[in-house]
């Protein structure tokens, strides 16, 4: 398949930052791509789906999608390594087979989640993860997903922290430019020693590219300095269509002021599940996650 307009991409991107909520089952970057499917009439202002980091990744692709709409999460962003094996090897006719097998069910492919990071002093070691972003760019255009998430990681003893920082966000620079090219959005996951908001901040301000999004994370450092409220409103401007979640009853983070802030800010994307627990359903307990998702929205919207 041929990249997608630059142009009209980053617009779509730009709606984004803007945080218009639609109120549709939607992503503004998924609306291009199959609309007629994905838009069932459910009013919510955000979406819920799972990220197949621990709860999914023994699932074969079949089975995730089966399970994912059997507990009705409506979305899912696929890790890599993991057994549904969407992978830059696959063939172009496995990664037709891959949307085909998208459209044909009630489950959104998100994206890819992908496991680069752009932290190493090595510049060939970070040469090869921007190359291999890349190729995650390239199979997400081609399965029908809308974005790959990256890690900016930590900081190393020998090497000043501005450094860093300023290596991760031209790794971004480049890849949001790259991205646009194929209608990818560039999520950076707000990841390990860099989880810090004022760390992320500083490193999409060197990235300075409209398609180069923070992917909230719901990390302990989230609570730390002047609170939640505070670091939200820092990176808020520069979400894209996904944030990721640990389960929504944990204990130690409060999952109802952030639902409170996502909707006082017209978020319109997704809301990703990455669980870490052990149930012994997963799909029973996703089921009550998804319960607890409309529970919680609902809650936060009255």
């Amino acid at each position: 398949m041929l990249p997608v307009d630059r142009r009209q991409f980053l617009q779509t991107v730009s709606s984004i930052a803007a945080g218009a909520a639609t109120g549709t089952l939607l992503s503004p970057l998924a609306q291009g791509q199959d609309a007629s499917r994905s838009q069932a009439a459910v009013e919510t202002p955000f979406l819920f789906g799972l990220v197949t980091y621990q709860w999914g990744k023994d699932w074969d692709l079949p089975t995730l999608i089966e399970n994912c709409e059997a507990a009705g999460a409506r979305g899912v962003e696929l890790r890599t390594t993991h057994a549904h094996a969407v992978e830059p090897s696959l063939s172009s006719a496995e990664r037709e087979a891959v949307r085909q097998r998208f459209a044909n069910s009630n489950v959104e492919l998100v994206g890819i989640g992908s496991n680069e990071r752009f932290d190493n002093p090595d510049p060939a070691v970070v040469r090869q993860a921007i190359e291999a972003s890349k190729e995650f760019i390239r199979l997400s255009h081609d399965v029908g997903g809308t974005g790959v998430k990256v890690k900016p990681d930590r900081f190393h003893p020998s090497v000043p922290r501005e450094k860093t920082i300023e290596q991760i966000g031209r790794a971004l620079a480049e890849l949001g430019e790259y991205g646009a090219g194929y209608g990818q959005e560039i999520r950076l996951e707000v990841h390990g020693q860099c989880a810090e908001l004022p760390t992320i901040k500083a490193i999409i301000d060197v990235a300075d590219h409209d398609n180069v999004r923070v992917c909230w994370n719901s990390n302990a450092q989230d609570l730390q300095g002047q609170g939640l409220e505070s670091n939200f409103n820092l990176v808020r401007p520069h979400f894209g269509s996904t944030l990721h979640v640990r389960e929504l009853d944990t204990k130690d983070y409060p999952m109802d002021k952030l639902f409170e802030l996502l909707v006082k800010s017209n978020y319109g994307g997704w809301m990703l599940l990455e669980a870490s627990s052990q149930p012994e359903d997963r799909v029973a307990a996703l089921t009550e996650q998804t319960r607890l998702f409309h529970q919680m929205l609902a809650a936060a919207q009255a």
